[in-house]
């Protein structure tokens, strides 16, 4: 827990004497975000966690000159709660009585306060709600420059800049050149001439290239713009080796390379009327408001980009290699759970820390490894029940067999991503937990086997994974199903399945991968959660809805489920039969990889845990 006493009252006699002349405020955002509203941060943009001590990877921190407030989803409370000192209030975003925080300043605040915020951390979809309803309440929102805890962080890290990996089309399908083609052409389709791509896992994807910019994420600091006949790149200057430039002549484009802090003046240019017109500038409302303020309102276009969509369906090339990234990633799984288990049996100490970093080593032995897709999940007992816990030596507790163990993991590889989550018990498991692991398992499969008209949107399907769950009054609180990248993002939109609304959500189709993820989590005493990735695929069913098309979804990820946690009564014939189907491909997949590894223990495991229920 951060003390956080000395930086309120800082940040507080900043905001009544704003740099720049721009007078006092009586609200400041701190939004969990950076330029490019990344999910996850580099260590220079973790704004609110500096603040506020709370470093989940989703919250808004509000200050006033009496209060502190944070406001987090299910995921975090507990983490939040843990993290936070007594000058922080922990707002529950998501509970009926929790109001937003456009509601809570309106209330709050007198007419005529000033609300700052840092206009590069806050995107154009959320900026004109939040003003509009300020207004109302005769408040105004103002942008704020520069960020007022960048004045207050004095050891701030400094904006990495490390080197860029260029992919071959053998990892990525198409060339640059084939990509841009698309996306001139969907540019024309809607009459625009100029298109700005800010989201680091978009440039990532369209140029072939990844970084390591962010930890877990292959990303790199940079900004796109693309007109007709030219394409425009924002990076530091040192990242622009030999190599690189190499990989564009390759891959048939010219890229004009400008410095990282050009872009907006750029922008501003492009956006400027000429004699043959005034042109159309695609930015997605997702961008930054700093960045789409540049260009007049009626002359924004704020449509989700051609490149979020086409990354999101992926190429047979990608999909081959998630299919195959994933056939690996399933060996190192299985080698990890059948050693965990032989230590816990032989009374070897094994704690989260040391399990997870086990699991990174067998994982990095894999073929095209590159590093995990995001910090492991390892949690034993009452740790399981934060939803986004991650061990640290102030948190970490030994692996037995006297609780559950809910392991949340990921890697990086050249030619794909992995998340996979599965929970064990290497004892005896109480009633409670094997009832709730069982209606977890229920909706999983049940979600796994669905059947949907082609374009159903995400939210629609949520509903199926959890009623199992609901029939015994249970629940939780994070989302379903979340799209992965392609050697990149481990979270990756446009769709996703959950309860709240995706309003990009463009419905899904063939070669769309995402995760299916039910849980269940009692607090201060286990979690559990069961975790696949899935790719969707042309159901081969009787009847096609009226022409729409059916799909389903074939489930990638390659690591047996516990059965030890199941109560087979509990399930019904068509799921005890979905179960046996997937261990035996589990089996027949990995059996032979094992093998070839002279890996005898882990395939006795496999043997035993894939057995038919």
């Amino acid at each position: 827990m951060k003390p956080t006493g000395e930086v309120l009252v800082a940040l507080r006699n900043l905001m009544k004497n704003l740099p720049n002349n721009l007078g006092t405020i009586s609200a400041y955002i701190i939004p969990s975000n950076d330029a490019h509203q990344s999910e996850y941060l580099a260590a220079c943009d973790e704004r609110r966690a500096f603040v506020s001590g709370f470093d989940g990877s989703a919250g808004t921190a509000v200050v006033t000159e009496k209060e502190a407030l944070l406001w987090t989803d299910g995921r975090y409370y507990q983490q939040a709660t843990k993290q936070m000192d007594v000058n922080w209030t922990l707002m529950m975003d998501g509970l009926p009585t929790t109001p937003s925080i456009d509601a809570w300043l309106a209330k709050t605040l007198q007419p005529g306060s000033k609300v700052g915020v840092d206009a590069n951390l806050i995107t154009a979809a959320a900026w004109s709600p939040l003003q509009s309803s300020l207004k109302t309440a005769g408040c105004t929102l103002l942008p704020v420059v520069p960020n007022l805890i960048d004045l207050l962080w004095t050891e701030k890290p400094a904006v990495p800049h490390n080197s860029l990996l260029p992919l071959s089309t053998s990892f990525t399908g198409a060339t640059v050149a084939t990509k841009l083609a698309i996306v001139r052409e969907k540019m024309a389709d809607k009459r625009s001439s100029v298109l700005v791509v800010s989201a680091l896992d978009e440039i990532a994807w369209l140029l072939n290239l990844r970084g390591s910019d962010i930890d877990y994420n292959p990303v790199f600091f940079s900004y796109v713009i693309v007109t007709s006949d030219a394409l425009y790149l924002f990076i530091d200057d040192s990242q622009m080796h030999p190599a690189v430039e190499e990989h564009f002549r390759e891959n048939g484009v010219s890229v004009e390379v400008r410095p990282y802090g050009e872009v907006h003046a750029m922008l501003k240019r492009l956006a400027e009327p000429t004699p043959d017109g005034a042109p159309l500038v695609w930015i997605s409302s997702g961008s930054s408001y700093a960045l789409a303020a540049l260009v007049p309102e009626e002359r924004r276009l704020h449509d989700i980009t051609p490149i979020n969509l086409m990354k999101a369906v992926k190429n047979d090339t990608e999909a081959a290699g998630m299919r195959a990234c994933h056939v690996r990633d399933g060996v190192a799984l299985c080698q990890y759970f059948a050693w965990l288990e032989r230590c816990i049996r032989d009374g070897t100490l094994v704690d989260e820390i040391s399990g997870a970093d086990q699991l990174e080593q067998l994982r990095s032995r894999q073929a095209h490894y590159k590093g995990l897709s995001f910090t492991t999940i390892s949690a034993s007992g009452p740790n399981g029940s934060i939803i986004h816990y991650h061990p640290l030596p102030e948190t970490n507790r030994p692996i037995t067999d006297r609780e559950v163990y809910l392991c949340d993991s990921g890697a990086q590889y050249l030619d794909g991503t992995t998340d996979v989550t599965r929970t064990m018990h290497f004892g005896q498991p109480t009633a409670e937990e094997i009832r709730a692991f069982t209606h977890v398992l229920k909706g999983q499969i049940a979600l796994g086997t669905a059947v949907f008209p082609r374009k159903m949107k995400g939210q629609f399907l949520d509903t199926i994974a959890r009623k199992a769950l609901w029939d015994i009054g249970l629940d939780y609180g994070h989302g379903t199903g979340h799209g992965i990248g392609h050697f990149l993002n481990v979270h990756e939109g446009p769709m996703g399945i959950g309860v709240r609304q995706m309003p990009n959500d463009p419905g899904l189709e063939e070669n769309m991968f995402l995760s299916n993820e039910p849980g269940y989590y009692k607090y201060g005493q286990f979690g559990i959660r069961i975790e696949d990735i899935v790719q969707v695929v042309t159901a081969n069913v009787g009847t096609n809805f009226d022409g729409r098309g059916a799909l389903t979804f074939r489930t990638i990820t390659m690591c047996p489920i516990q059965t030890r946690l199941i109560d087979a009564s509990l399930l019904t014939e068509k799921e005890r039969e979905h179960l046996n189907a997937y261990h035996r491909v589990v089996r027949e997949t990995l059996s032979p990889l094992l093998r070839e590894a002279n890996d005898a223990e882990t395939l006795a495991w496999l043997e035993r845990e894939t057995a038919a229920i």
